[in-house]
């Protein structure tokens, strides 16, 4: 091939593959770039759909991490609306389910993740739905309605945030988790408590511990069945517990799989001419010590930027801190680091809805972790401390009359 006709199909539209195309043409890439996906949208922003998208104050427009017009602009032909069936990596060619056959020179897959399906009956009955795609949310906004009612499945990020929306909607809600307390997988029970006491607070109706068997209909009322005899009615439910990697195209062709797709920090599968990026991948981390796989904006952007620079042979590791966020009504949380594997949690500030709080993740004396909860400077401080490796004595932690800053020195 000339350099003209080489060519990077990237399967995926979300965001790993805009940033991909978009870097890719960066760093120069002069051959054809075709982005192909499922959904007929061109990439769009995720986090907005259980935020302000599902509150309608914004519209799909307002969500395309940039407009459509703009891929054209840049040379990269963009195919919505086209399923991938298989990826032929002998003879380098990529065969959609219309029957149409691409070939390739280098091939990035970034096929993210779907939502978890439930293993509860009736799942599929109308009015119920998983929480994941601009389908999904354009589906639960057409039940919506301030005289109605709500049973959210699942009491992580997407749910906890699905249900600020809807009371901000006047919905009435009812939130139903099987663990003991909410966001249990993910922070400190100190946190778990803070949330739990902020949605009750804003009318929320929150079990713990409850272990949902099935969906019925009775009489044209939808009626959530849980094991311990309970029933709650509902006009909309709401599915969210947790996603799983979209690996089956790249498991069938033979790539090397295992929670994920794995790669290595130059964002390469098991074959030289495939990249991988995004929420799609198990990475090796050097600052982590291990390998992640992990759910997050920053990770699909940053990834895709290594792997852009892979396919143009100017290869650059991907090694960063994991962080994340959530927005519930007037609180913003920011997460740096990892905190799995926390012996000890140090508080700073009181669990003021206004000023916020931090809580800070140890094992053995080392930062792990910080979950800021309206607390910007604080996440900015952690995340350097994380990158730069820095220790700060755990009374300092909680010292409010310290600036942070002064930890970075």
């Amino acid at each position: 091939m000339s350099s003209m006709q080489r060519r990077v199909v990237i399967v995926g539209t979300g965001h790993a593959a805009a940033q991909l195309a978009s870097s890719l043409r960066q760093q120069n890439w002069q051959g054809e770039i075709l982005l192909v996906g499922e959904e007929s949208q061109a990439p769009y922003q995720r986090p907005p759909l259980s935020k302000d998208y599902l509150a309608g104050e914004r519209t799909a427009d307002n969500i395309l991490i940039r407009p459509a017009a703009a891929y054209a602009s840049h040379g990269v032909d963009l195919l919505t609306g086209r399923r991938v069936l298989s990826i032929d990596r002998t003879a380098k060619m990529v065969a959609l389910e219309d029957g149409q056959q691409l070939s390739y020179q280098k091939l990035a897959l970034c096929t993210g993740a779907r939502a978890r399906p439930a293993s509860i009956r009736g799942v599929g009955s109308p009015g119920v739905f998983y929480l994941r795609t601009l389908a999904d949310v354009d589906g639960i906004r057409a039940n919506i309605s301030p005289d109605k009612s709500a049973v959210i499945i699942g009491g992580g990020y997407i749910g906890l945030e699905a249900a600020a929306a809807l009371r901000g909607l006047g919905m009435a809600v009812t939130l139903l988790e099987l663990e003991a307390r909410v966001l249990s997988r993910v922070c400190a029970s100190e946190v778990s408590a803070f949330y739990a006491e902020v949605h009750r607070e804003e009318g929320v109706d929150i079990h713990t511990g409850v272990e949902v068997l099935s969906i019925e209909d009775r009489d044209g009322i939808r009626v959530v069945i849980c094991a311990d005899g309970s029933r709650f009615p509902a006009d909309l439910i709401i599915i969210g517990v947790g996603v799983t990697p979209n690996v089956e195209l790249a498991e069938a062709c033979g790539l090397a799989i295992d929670n994920g797709i794995l790669v290595d920090e130059f964002a390469r599968t098991s074959d030289p001419d495939i990249v991988a990026a995004g929420d799609c991948t198990n990475h090796p981390n050097e600052l982590l010590g291990r390998r992640v796989r992990l759910e997050s904006v920053p990770n699909a952007v940053e990834q895709a930027k290594t792997a852009a620079g892979t396919l143009c042979d100017r290869p650059v590791p991907y090694q960063s801190y994991p962080w994340f966020w959530s927005d519930q009504y007037d609180l913003k949380l920011q997460i740096a680091g990892l905190s799995e594997g926390y012996d000890q949690v140090v508080l700073r500030g009181g669990k003021d809805r206004q000023r916020g709080f931090v809580a800070w993740y140890l094992r053995g004396g080392r930062l792990l972790a910080a979950d800021c909860i309206n607390r910007p400077k604080e996440f900015m401080v952690a995340r350097q401390l994380l990158a730069r490796g820095l220790a700060v004595d755990p009374v300092a932690l909680a010292d409010e009359t310290i600036d942070p800053k002064n930890w970075l020195s």
